[in-house]
């Protein structure tokens, strides 16, 4: 893999798989957004990156300008199965979201969180015992995973499989052949897994679209393999992203973990917080007629990268928007997305990170940072800590 030129400027040559980007993004768009709102780089053929909520949200609801058959921003554009409906576009979007509402709603996910919780609970048994360990490997890593293996029938032993998917395709954002590659395997292992659940028809997610039709329908067994993709690395990536985030902020602000500790009815409210704070992703939409955004034209073919925690710090929208507050009471952050592609997995991720943290914070009360670690985040679309060395105190 060869050396990625520096960054020569932010606001005309930003790269956000910069190692700059990936350890602390805030005070690059923080300045960004004082000096330049919208800021373009040739790099990846061409995108803007506006930084203001309200130029975010322009973009996010206008799919006459904007559309987002193409959504991630990496070299080379590598030619990518699409994700219905994270990657369609008005009309056949919105029957495709209408398919799956009903496998998110709040009370379909509080039927999961007994399994959730028992998953934090074994993991965290797995740990007893031990001073040292990775909170991100050991932990953070396994709850998102094992709960949408469960939700979409895939096998709970394979999760190191499933991870390892993940990390070929951070690797693809620098290399389009590695990309393919993974999405290769996962097609060729999701398309073996879908044809052994006809099988044994059941009633889950699987089973539930076996059974739904769009457009008068049955959804071929094409669409249901790109489903169940989608669903497997969105469950996955951005959730575990926001656990080990939760985690690392905890081991490196001793006051907001022990007032959690403390005032465990707090957690909901600074999950909340946490979210605002350290939103995990970035997401691309291809320029398909020429516009304007924000004083800055915009030219047909190039992208646009979206991202929501960008929009979360906008003072125009928060006050104090750098500082992390855990018992912030208006908190209308758009973590999870503005216009049609809201994250329909809202509720989902936000049980598991409340569950996980409680559970966490049950078992390990007080935990720090081990001496002299290094924490590792990743570069591409999802921002996160992919390892979090700590040291359990007593």
């Amino acid at each position: 893999m060869g050396e990625r030129a520096p960054v020569a400027d932010w606001a005309s040559d930003f790269d956000h798989l910069d190692p700059a980007w990936a350890e602390d993004p805030f005070p690059i768009w923080k300045e960004l957004r004082q000096t330049c709102p919208v800021a373009h780089t040739d790099r990846f053929s061409g995108v803007y990156f506006p930084l203001r909520y309200e130029d975010i949200r322009a973009v996010a609801y206008d799919t006459d300008h904007f559309s987002s058959r193409r959504n991630t921003i990496r070299e080379g554009n590598p030619e990518i199965p699409p994700n219905p409906p994270f990657s369609s576009d008005p009309p056949a979007h919105r029957d495709q979201r209408k398919l799956l509402l009903p496998l998110f709603t709040p009370a379909a996910i509080q039927e999961l969180e007994p399994r959730a919780r028992a998953i934090c609970r074994e993991t965290l048994e797995g740990l007893s015992g031990r001073t040292e360990f990775d909170a991100a490997v050991d932990y953070a890593q396994n709850i998102p995973t094992r709960v949408i293996t469960h939700m979409l029938r895939l096998p709970e032993h394979e999760g190191e499989r499933f991870r390892g998917w993940l990390r070929k395709l951070y690797v693809g954002f620098r290399e389009p052949a590695i990309a393919r590659a993974a999405y290769a395997e996962m097609n060729a292992f999701m398309s073996d897994h879908v044809a052994e659940c006809r099988k044994t028809h059941g009633e889950d997610l699987i089973g539930y679209l076996f059974e739904a039709e769009l457009n008068g329908q049955p959804l071929s067994d094409e669409y249901i393999v790109g489903t169940v993709r989608l669903l497997l690395l969105a469950g996955i990536d951005t959730t575990w992203s926001m656990v080990g985030t939760c985690l690392w902020h905890l081991a490196t602000h001793a006051d907001d973990r022990r007032r959690l500790v403390t005032e465990p009815h707090l957690i909901p409210t600074a999950i909340e917080e946490f979210l605002r704070a350290y939103a995990p992703a970035l997401l691309g939409r291809v320029i398909i007629k020429d516009t304007v955004l924000g004083g800055c034209p915009l030219k047909t073919g190039e992208m646009v990268m979206l991202s929501y925690g960008a929009a979360n710090r906008d003072p125009a929208l928060f006050s104090e928007p750098d500082e992390i507050i855990i018992d912030r009471t208006e908190n209308p952050h758009v973590t999870f997305g503005l216009g049609i592609h809201r994250c329909i997995g809202a509720h989902l991720a936000r049980m598991e990170l409340r569950v996980g943290i409680q559970e966490w914070l049950l078992k390990f009360p007080e935990f720090e940072l081990k001496q002299g670690a290094v924490v590792e985040w990743t570069s591409g679309l999802v921002r996160g800590p992919r390892r979090i060395p700590i040291t359990i105190l007593h």
